[in-house]
């Protein structure tokens, strides 16, 4: 049996899916049932039921955006730092590992492979690297999972939740038996205020840039496929294979889903961050090469993106 915590959250509910597809015997967990933010109460609780696997879906990421998490920065480090410190601490006493849902918004920019040296960019809109990301070219290079978050509170500017997902990871290193899944930017066919493909077609503006995403139940699917695979414990970029950018993505929408609209962007980041954020995004390109190397099947973003546009289910009012 696994226990599920985060089960009514976005992404909770593509684990609840994905395991009730499988057939996968599995519990939920609320806070209103059990405070499992508290060390003791969560102890108790896996020595009574014993599941085999944990998987944590919960983590605070900011509504409508991370910026609500500059107000309330309290929230975000307990939800982000402490309690993943404290499910770790306590599969550990229990003896039961576990999965976390992480985030790959501790990375901003690419590698950039050229003249025999591998450079990191932190910004992919200059003009030079973004005409490279239009092409596909293969001179860029994803982070992996032993390069160093460079969007963290050790390595500044960074938002506040992009710091806290990172503290978390580091509260987790060396405790017991886990996953960490990195996830980013999660898409699929069924539109909502989550999903970033419905964000892009309802922003005024949109803000061009280069990123990897996560394709939301192919994400869920990838981590529960590592466990029963008994894939090695440790961080995993769990991202579909490849990136994106943003006009691309808005090519597709006006491809497939015709939206009568005409798309504007941003002039620059100055006037994005003026007017539209408060706090620092993060964008950058994910390299899966150690997923894949499980065994893993993970579709690439291209398929998946048109797959989900082509599958679109519009909100029902």
């Amino acid at each position: 049996m696994i226990l599920l915590l985060g089960a009514s959250g976005y992404l909770g509910e593509a684990f609840v899916t994905e395991l009730r597809r499988r057939k996968t015997d599995f519990i939920t967990l609320s806070r209103q049932q059990v405070d499992y933010s508290r060390f003791d109460r969560l102890l108790e609780f896996l020595r009574a039921k014993k599941p085999v696997f944990v998987v944590n879906a919960a983590g605070y990421t900011g509504k409508p955006n991370v910026d609500a998490c500059e107000l309330d920065k309290a929230g975000t480090l307990v939800g982000n730092t402490l309690l993943p410190q404290t499910i770790a601490h306590a599969c550990l006493a229990a003896k039961i590992p576990w999965g976390h849902v992480s985030s790959g918004c501790i990375y901003s920019g690419a590698k950039i492979a050229e003249g025999g040296t591998v450079r990191v960019a932190k910004d992919m809109t200059q003009p030079e690297l973004h005409a490279l990301a239009e092409k596909k070219s293969p001179t860029i290079l994803g982070f992996t999972e032993t390069d160093t978050p460079n969007f963290t509170f050790r390595a500044q500017p960074c938002s506040f939740y992009s710091g806290t997902k990172a503290l978390g990871e580091e509260a987790m290193a060396g405790l017991g038996e886990n996953y960490i899944w990195r996830l980013r930017i999660p898409f699929d066919e069924f539109d909502n205020k989550r999903n970033y493909l419905s964000k892009v077609q309802r922003y005024v503006k949109a803000y061009e840039n280069v990123n990897s995403i996560s394709h939301r139940g192919e994400f869920a699917k990838v981590c529960l496929d590592l466990w029963e695979r008994r894939a090695p414990f440790g961080i995993y970029n769990m991202t579909n294979p490849g990136y994106v950018t943003t006009r691309h993505v808005v090519g597709l929408i006006e491809k497939f889903l015709k939206p009568g609209r005409k798309f504007e962007f941003w002039a620059n980041d100055d006037e994005f961050y003026q007017i539209a954020a408060r706090t620092p995004r993060s964008n950058c390109v994910m390299d899966v090469s150690k997923l894949l190397a499980t065994g893993v099947k993970v579709r690439d973003v291209e398929e998946a993106l048109e797959d989900s546009l082509k599958n679109w289910k519009p909100e029902k009012p």
